[in-house]
Formats: C-alpha cells, structure tokens, sequence
C-alpha cells in the first residue's frame, strides 16, 4: 500500500524522489537527455486512445512502444537543438495555440479541460506537450528558413509548367527509412522488406494498419494519415506520384534519400471558393515597449481615442503618433489585406465594424490600436495572386525538403542507446 501510495504521488506530481528512482526507468539515452518509461508509458496510453478513438486495430504493445519511442527521441533531439540555439517559447503563445485547438474542436479551452480530464489525461502535461510541439516547430521552420529562397525565375519556370491546380488531397503514407550510410545489402533487405508490405496491401491488408505497425513516417501512428494538403505544396516527389492516380489507389514503393514511400490518394476535392475576401482598414498603433507599460499604452490610446471623438482627423493623428512606421506615414492606411493577415484580434474587430466605422481602442500582442474599417471586397485570383500562390508552394516544397534533411541528419549524428 505505502509503494502505491507513493506512485500515485509520483503520477499526480510528476515528482522524483531520489530515495524513489526504482519506481521510474531509463529507457533510452538521447545525446544530453533521457526518456523516462514513465514518459514512454504515458505517450502509448495517450495514443493506445487515439487509435481506439479512430476505431483502428492496435497493434502489438512492443511494437506500439518502439514507435512511439522513436517519436520522442526525435523530439527530445530537436528540443536539444532549440535549447541550444535559445529558442523561447511565451506563456501567451501556448494559450494561443491551446485556444486554436479549442476553437478547431469547437469549444470554448475550459471545455476542452474538462474533456481531458474526464479521459484521465492531466491538464498541465497537455500544455506541456503543447510547448515541446511549438518549440520543436520553432527550431525546424527557422533553420530551414534559412536556407529557404525563392526567385523569380523559380516562380516563372513554375506557373510556366503547372496550372497551379487548386486540387487538395488526403494522402496515407508509409516510410520505410534507409541510413545514410546503408550499404548496398542493406538498402536491397530493405527494398524487399518494403515489397513485401506493398504485397499485403495487394491482398487486401489496411494501409492504416500496416502504416501504424511498421512506418517510420512522422504521422505513422495516426494510421499514415497525412490530411489535406493543397496539391501544389506537396513534395516532388509526391507530387510526381499522385499525378495520374484515382481516390483509393496507393503507388509502388519509390525510393528517396529517407527510404521508400508507398504513398495512399485517399481522396481529391477541389477548393469551395476560390474568391478572395479582402478588407481595407487604417490604425492607430501604440506598441508594446520596455519603456512603455501596456497600462501606459492604454492611456496613450485612450486619450487618443478622446481627440477623434472630438472630432480630430484621423489620418493627421495616424501620422503623428502611430508606432507602426509602414503605416503612419500613409494615414494608418493598412491597405487592402486578408483578415487574418495582421492576427486573430485585429481580424475580430475589424469583422465586427461596418464601413468606415471607427472601433474603440482594443489591445493585440503587438500593442493598443484604434481601427477604422474603409471597404469590404471579393477580389477574385489575379496574376499577382497566382504569383504569391505560386511562391508559397514552391517554399512550403522547399521547407519540407530541408526539415526531412535536417531531421536525418540530427538523427543520424545523434548518440542514442535505446534500453527498452
């Protein structure tokens, strides 16, 4: 009774005793770090859910752990490396991206509190999971920025060759990865590992459940399942694969640098609309400072606030005292913009106006404004649209490719001893 007394203790406050280091193990070695089989554990009850939740098979629990572990070693490697190179992540940027999933849920964060704990899942370690997830973004999306560029030949030679279809797609994928280093006899054991699979899928076998027990693809224990993606953003190689298949049909095994892909076309949609809504709006920005207080900030607005009500120009206040310098010298003048193109706060308020109405003072991360909005438009796709719609799949293309790299390599330079 005392050792359970102290396990329930243990699992409520996530606290280890020295005198108590028996209750938890190590089970692998992660370069500087560790992974406890009290984290192992809790990772393959919150996706032994997930896949009951799908209404999938589970499969075997040894095999279920070792996929599991190689996720959090991934992550605990790529967590190192944003340590290392000072990356931060605010208090206010996981509430906002907790809130995100809430709203995707529609509920409102406290109901999605609620749920969680009533499936016997601790609030706290779901907002922690939630900081290791957008840390590990972070760091992934900032190096591969940085060797990210797009020409405008690139952009060119692109809509020059594609139609930039607006298609979406919902793939399955199945990785069967090969070292960098594999010899000639390894990458062949591998092929014939990846034929066989591919031969269960022949006969009949369920590509989720193959995916779950033998991929080593990031979404292999959500069946393979990649999502939506809009076609243009896909990898090239995906791409290339998906051309000419109908919903329901999966490619052979095709090689690249990480292994062999078998690759699912789930199903195919075009998009509802393909109009644009834009706003046109000007603001007043007091910034958020060191110097300056967001109780300081709020005066400032407010006696700004006073001066138009009293019927002083807009435009003439804009310019003299907005800290937003791309604006202030045009009147505040925002131009026109998507909604969610200045963030979530700035877009509710600007919704909720009519034209020219001018909103009371309201604060964003980035400071207190005053907004007016000008116009409402549908704009449908230009040239210049295509052009930026071309550039972004050609990077979200590029970024994929780059983290793939940079996730081999961090794995393959890594010290790992695996003790399960």
């Amino acid at each position: 009774m005392k050792n359970l007394f102290i396990l329930i203790l243990l699992l409520q406050f996530g606290t280890l005793f020295a005198e108590e280091q028996l209750l938890d193990e190590v089970v692998a070695v992660v370069d500087e770090g560790i992974i406890l089989r009290s984290e192992l554990d809790a990772s393959v009850n919150n996706f032994i859910g997930q896949i009951q939740a799908k209404g999938m098979q589970l499969p075997p629990k040894s095999v279920l752990e070792q996929q599991v572990l190689d996720r959090l070693i991934m992550q605990e490697l790529q967590i190192q490396k944003a340590d290392a190179a000072g990356v931060r992540i605010s208090e206010t940027e996981v509430d906002q991206a907790l809130n995100k999933v809430a709203s995707q849920n529609k509920i409102t964060l406290q109901q999605m509190q609620m749920a969680l704990e009533n499936d016997g899942l601790n609030f706290a370690d779901f907002r922690n999971n939630m900081l290791k997830e957008l840390k590990t973004e972070k760091i992934r999306n900032g190096l591969a920025n940085q060797n990210v560029k797009v020409s405008e030949h690139e952009i060119d030679l692109f809509l020059a060759d594609n139609n930039l279809s607006q298609n979406e797609v919902h793939l399955g994928h199945i990785l069967i990865p090969v070292a960098t280093d594999a010899d000639d006899a390894m990458v062949e054991k591998t092929q014939k590992k990846v034929n066989k699979l591919y031969k269960k899928l022949v006969d009949g076998k369920d590509f989720s459940q193959i995916a779950i027990k033998y991929s080593a693809g990031q979404k292999a224990l959500d069946g393979g399942d990649l999502g939506w993606r809009a076609s243009n953003e896909l990898p090239t190689l995906f791409a290339d694969q998906i051309k000419m298949m109908k919903a329901g049909e999966y490619t052979h095994p095709v090689r690249s640098a990480s292994g062999f892909h078998i690759i699912k076309l789930i199903a195919i949609r075009e998009p509802q609309n393909k109009m644009i809504t834009q706003y046109h709006a000007r603001h007043i920005m007091i910034q958020n400072t060191e110097l300056i207080t967001p109780a300081q900030g709020m005066e400032m607005i407010n006696a700004i606030n006073k001066k138009l009500q009293d019927g002083e120009d807009f435009a003439k206040i804009a310019e003299e005292k907005s800290d937003d310098v791309a604006s202030a010298a045009l009147g505040g003048d925002l131009g026109w913009f998507q909604l969610k193109e200045f963030g979530q706060r700035f877009a509710d308020v600007i919704k909720r106006l009519d034209d020219n109405e001018v909103s009371s003072p309201f604060q964003s991360q980035a400071g207190w404004h005053i907004a007016q909005r000008l116009g409402v438009r549908e704009n449908d796709v230009t040239d210049e649209f295509k052009r930026s719609q071309a550039k972004q799949a050609i990077h979200a293309r590029k970024m994929n490719e780059e983290i793939d790299a940079w996730l081999r390599e961090i794995r393959g330079e890594a010290f790992v001893d695996i003790r399960l």
